[in-house]
């Protein structure tokens, strides 16, 4: 016998699921209670999911994936979960090369940035890399490319050095002192190496920064998030990588996006 659905009534109410995340302190609790209802399959599994959100367990792990530029990107325990302000990195990449052939998405958690640039490009030799192994087997999940594990360039092939056309990378940019401000859901449920950029923030920045060229095709371009108030020290790695800088900023989106550009030469 197939599992009541959702409409059944041995299903709790969307009513009651929706006043227990508002009691909760979730602000989107209309929105929240219908995904935590289209994912539950039968009524044990609806209320431990509404007890995993109610005790503050992020809505993307709760229900399993998170919503990437129109794609379902699968999530699970331990990976750091993409962000809507990270699509404007996205944006930019494909601005920069839209007819990149060959991609990199370095610090890929979850494979989200990977799975939505080959999206948008078409058929890509696409690379992923984490340090983390949970990272690594979740973009496994989520990409149709190569994923590898390690330390970032070190992780990569070699065959990859000067033939790169976008070279993504959501790095960690919080500053050590800062860690502990976060909002709980990240602070308690993600992977500090997901978010502690160092003393200033930046210190994966600077590392890649100091390293993209020699792995950049020529034109071909890095993409890095940072914090409105890092962006000049940001712009300064950048150049002294041997890149042109530039700088990206959504203000709908809070995001800005450093970019840079290996030249010809």
């Amino acid at each position: 016998m197939p599992p009541p659905s959702p409409s059944s009534p041995s299903f709790p109410s969307s009513s009651s699921v929706v006043a227990a995340l508002r009691a909760a302190g979730c602000v989107f609790a209309e929105d929240e209670a219908e995904l935590i209802l289209e994912a539950a399959r039968t009524p044990e599994e609806l209320a431990a999911l509404v007890d995993r959100r109610v005790a503050g367990l992020p809505l993307e792990l709760v229900v399993g994936w998170a919503e990437f530029r129109g794609l379902r990107i699968i999530v699970e325990p331990g990976v750091f979960v993409p962000r809507r302000r990270t699509e404007f990195l996205v944006e930019q990449a494909l601005a920069h090369v839209p007819d990149a052939s060959v991609v990199v998405d370095l610090c890929c958690g979850s494979g989200a940035v990977g799975a939505a640039l080959a999206a948008a490009l078409g058929p890509v030799e696409l690379h992923a890399a984490d340090l983390d192994p949970a990272a690594v087997a979740c973009a496994r999940r989520n990409i149709d490319g190569h994923v590898h594990q390690g330390d970032l360039f070190e992780a990569l092939p070699d065959h990859l050095r000067g033939r790169i056309d976008i070279l993504a990378a959501n790095v960690p940019y919080v500053p050590t002192d800062h860690v502990g401000l976060l909002p709980s859901e990240a602070r308690d449920h993600e992977p500090l190496t997901a978010l502690d950029g160092g003393p200033d923030g930046l210190d994966i920045l600077r590392r890649i920064a100091t390293q993209a060229h020699p792995w950049l095709a020529p034109n071909g371009c890095v993409l890095i998030e940072t914090s409105e108030h890092q962006t000049p020290s940001a712009l300064a790695a950048f150049t002294a990588g041997g890149l042109t800088p530039r700088l990206a900023v959504s203000e709908e989106l809070y995001a800005n996006v450093v970019i840079g550009v290996r030249g010809r030469g």
